[in-house]
């Protein structure tokens, strides 16, 4: 059984930088077929991906994060980790890491965890 939890803090001031950390158990971070994305919802909203990494190491990020947003791995720990720089409040939403079979909708979700950015 896969299974991806996430972890970081769940209180930051405006500024800092976001650090989350997905571990993935049950599955290989490597394997081609797969695809592994952070996405986030803020207060009232929907789902909003931020960005993607895929077995091959290929990464992408949505257009509006892409100058704040990381995403790195660590296969020796089955890990991805997301950086997102000079957090502001509108940055407050639940964090998920989730993954994608062959390019099909997501198949496996992180619980999520609860960021609040205070200004």
């Amino acid at each position: 059984q896969v299974r991806l939890q996430e972890a970081g803090p769940d209180r930051l001031n405006a500024s800092q930088t976001l650090t989350l950390v997905c571990t993935v158990s049950g599955g290989s971070i490597i394997a081609s077929a797969y695809t592994w994305y952070w996405v986030r919802q803020a207060p009232g909203k929907g789902l909003a991906w931020i960005g993607w990494l895929t077995g091959r190491g290929e990464i992408a990020y949505s257009p509006s994060l892409k100058s704040r947003a990381t995403i790195t791995r660590d296969s020796s720990k089955s890990q991805f980790t997301l950086l997102l720089t000079s957090v502001t409040p509108e940055d407050t939403g639940v964090y998920y890491c989730a993954r994608t079979e062959n390019e099909k909708g997501y198949d496996y979700w992180g619980q999520g965890i609860q960021v609040t950015v205070s200004s």
